[in-house]
């Protein structure tokens, strides 16, 4: 099952994007499902049809779903939000204040991913396309799972153990309720589940479409994002360049337009080099409807297959020598001063700008210790050699 996200700046045209190449897809004989995790919901008007939360046909394999986030967010969050609110409820906050205090800021959209874990596990469908949110939030949503698995691996075995232990002791000197099995098991169960997302999407057959115009502010942000997704190990396949002018036939006015967008997408062919960057011309009109958005995605891709699975090792790997052995990570766009490193125990801390990845090294390399590291050529190189065990506390890594 090939799995396709969309994402850009909010008002690229990503949700085009991601319709027409999906309406592509069903054109071709595969089961297609395209869904919305953007609260915004553009595919209806993408179609011109009815959608709803539930898969609706628009056309021969090709159906349609915008995600009931509150749905979602009700299923999966309620057990914890209910032991919230008695706490707040105890401390006195006014009911309505508690129930916006209890929703953590784009969990709605973070939740709305876990339809995408059903439908991969129905096996009802060849192909999933994904119309994300605007790039921020998709790369918070996309980082969440791995980061709640820090904590869940670290610090809620050891506190479910304490509360369960002192929770009359702890009631009383506390003066609120103490969360009970049924909200470590919810918990536990929604880091399970993001988890299984997060394989999904960082898996072979998954991979990242980046949609932008030719705006030398739009082309920043979607640098950026390249980097960020590289960061937390999604593969970037492609980017689509959408409303760009076409050179013949141009007025003067037109013309200053071309000039201008011609030297945004240079620079774009050398911030994505390997990638391929397709075009999609400005059009007098906005598509719409199956037979509008199938043509369009013809157009863009030119004859190259749309769900082609993009080659490599992906953005993250470790090879072994008997010098010791090398990670390699992925960061394109990244310059030695970007990226800072640590080593804490047995995760390697990553921090390029404001985003930052704990990566836990594997058994292997956990015994081993961070020898030097360099960023070569758009990628990270940390080197690990054999460590004594009286060594392995003192490591914390090397600055690049």
């Amino acid at each position: 099952m090939r799995i396709l996200l969309f994402t850009g700046k909010g008002g690229v045209g990503k949700s085009t994007v991601a319709a027409g190449t999906a309406a592509l897809a069903a054109a071709g004989g595969h089961r297609t499902l395209v869904l919305s995790t953007d609260p915004a919901h553009s595919l209806a008007d993408a179609f011109g049809a009815l959608v709803g939360p539930e898969p609706t046909e628009v056309a021969p394999y090709l159906f349609v779903q915008q995600v009931d986030a509150q749905l979602r967010f009700e299923q999966s969050w309620a057990e914890i939000q209910g032991y919230l609110l008695s706490v707040l409820d105890v401390a006195g906050v006014d009911p309505v204040a508690a129930e916006e205090l209890t929703v953590i800021p784009g969990a709605e959209e973070v939740l709305a991913l876990l339809e995408l874990r059903l439908h991969a596990l129905s096996d009802e469908w060849d192909v999933i396309v994904v119309d994300c949110a605007p790039t921020a939030e998709t790369l918070r949503l996309l980082a969440l799972p791995e980061a709640l698995g820090w904590y869940m691996q670290r610090v809620l075995p050891m506190e479910r153990r304490v509360v369960k232990a002192l929770r009359p002791v702890l009631q009383r000197a506390a003066g609120v309720p103490m969360p009970g099995d049924s909200v470590f098991d919810a918990v536990e169960r929604l880091h399970a589940e993001l988890e299984e997302v997060r394989a999904l999407l960082s898996g072979p057959d998954s991979s990242v479409r980046l949609v932008l115009t030719p705006e030398s502010v739009v082309l920043a942000e979607a640098r950026r994002s390249y980097t960020t997704l590289s960061l937390y190990g999604y593969r970037v396949d492609g980017v689509v360049a959408n409303r760009v002018f076409p050179a013949e036939g141009a007025d003067d006015w037109r013309a200053g337009w071309v000039v201008a967008q011609d030297e945004v997408l240079l620079q774009a062919e050398q911030s994505f080099a390997g990638l391929p960057i397709w075009r999609s011309v400005y059009r007098p009109g906005e598509p719409v409807g199956v037979a509008a958005l199938t043509q369009l995605a013809r157009e863009v891709y030119d004859g190259d297959d749309p769900l082609a699975v993009p080659r490599g090792d992906g953005p993250y790997r470790v090879t072994r020598s008997s010098a010791g052995a090398l990670l390699r990570l992925a960061l394109p766009n990244v310059v030695r001063s970007d990226v800072d490193l640590a080593r804490h125990g047995d995760d390697l801390v990553v921090t390029v700008g404001s985003y930052r990845r704990l990566l836990t090294l594997p058994s292997g390399l956990s015994r081993h210790r961070v020898a030097g590291a360099r960023v070569e050529q758009g990628e990270l190189q940390v080197r690990f050699v054999e460590a004594a065990a009286r060594d392995q506390d003192q490591d914390r890594g090397s600055s690049t």
